[in-house]
């Protein structure tokens, strides 16, 4: 009876420490929810480019946009704990994709593997360029005396940009604006370049190419204090929003079941990648800061921190289920 269990699991253990001693063998699959172009896309790139290199395999990018973030987050979900496809996730994962999207049928504690954290950065409140507000104080106030009339881009329902706005909405006391989702931070960008949204919580990947070429104005940054990667905008503090600090950040996720040792693979390499000063300084040049986990487990358990108040968030702000 012994031997007719221990000859399987003997085997099982050995297939499992030949993958990770080859892993990687082929070509990795990033998957990212979002289209080419904003935020999150960035931080793939710049990162995955120098994991790739520090593995011997190139990590290719595969947008997938759609349904907030949560068509690229159910075809990791479902794939294979091989290492191969892997994800660019964010608190969304932990509860408010749930709340939002009859197709986020995963559990984020429960159907991936955290293995790292790659970035954080302050987003920024931007308008179009003809707005009437000069500040957020006029913002606020312009908000209060002209309930749903003003309108807010994001890069989809229940996503970061949209918890942002929500966020911003509760601490400052403006009872309500229009949302406008998109499907990516790119096009909820353009949206307000173009004059036809009034404001977005964007990422500075998506949102400083348009501010540069004076298409909108951004007013200030969505942490309480200024920022050290735009010392010259103000933080949401002095602006008159006291209570509201936003922060967004991007992680990798691997499906559930990822051999510890390919595991640890893909954190020593994130973590090599996110020490290179190239890549700092191309992050920070695109508004992204680098942010290695100090371990598996400490992404683990802040992940899953993060995910709870992002799911707390979600329940308050009464969005409704697509």
């Amino acid at each position: 009876m012994f031997k007719r269990f221990a000859v399987p699991l003997l085997l099982a253990a050995m297939s499992a420490a030949a993958l990770a001693q080859a892993y990687p063998a082929r070509p990795i699959t990033l998957v990212v929810g979002f289209p080419p172009g904003g935020g999150a896309d960035a931080v793939a790139r710049i990162v995955s480019d120098k994991v790739g290199k520090l593995l011997g395999q190139p990590v290719i990018v595969d947008n997938r946009p759609g349904a907030g973030t949560t068509l690229a987050s159910e075809q990791v979900a479902r794939a294979p704990a091989d290492g191969y496809t892997l994800l660019l996730g964010s608190a969304n994962l932990y509860g408010s994709d749930q709340l939002l999207y009859k197709s986020a049928k995963y559990d984020g504690a429960k159907n991936f593997t955290p293995i790292s954290r790659w970035s954080a950065a302050p987003m920024l409140l931007a308008v179009k360029k003809d707005f009437a507000a000069q500040s957020v104080k006029e913002l606020v106030a312009l908000a209060r005396s002209q309930p749903d009339k003003l309108s807010y881009s994001s890069s989809g329902a229940g996503v970061v940009t949209h918890l942002a706005a929500l966020s911003f909405t509760q601490a400052s006391g403006v009872l309500k604006m229009l949302h406008v989702p998109f499907k990516g931070g790119a096009p909820s960008i353009q949206a307000v370049g173009a004059g036809d949204v009034d404001m977005t919580f964007g990422t500075p990947p998506s949102v400083l190419p348009l501010a540069q070429g004076g298409k909108l104005r951004v007013l200030a940054v969505t942490t309480a204090e200024r920022s050290a990667l735009f010392p010259d905008l103000p933080g949401m503090k002095e602006s008159g929003v006291d209570g509201y600090d936003f922060t967004f950040w991007f992680g990798l996720f691997g499906p559930a079941g990822l051999p510890s040792d390919v595991a640890k693979k893909l954190f020593q390499a994130s973590a090599e990648a996110l020490a290179d000063p190239e890549v700092r300084g191309r992050l920070e040049k695109r508004g992204n800061l680098a942010a290695p986990s100090a371990s598996q487990e400490e992404f683990r358990a802040w992940a899953a921190k993060e995910g709870k108040d992002s799911r707390e968030l979600t329940l308050r702000s009464g969005a409704g289920l697509q």
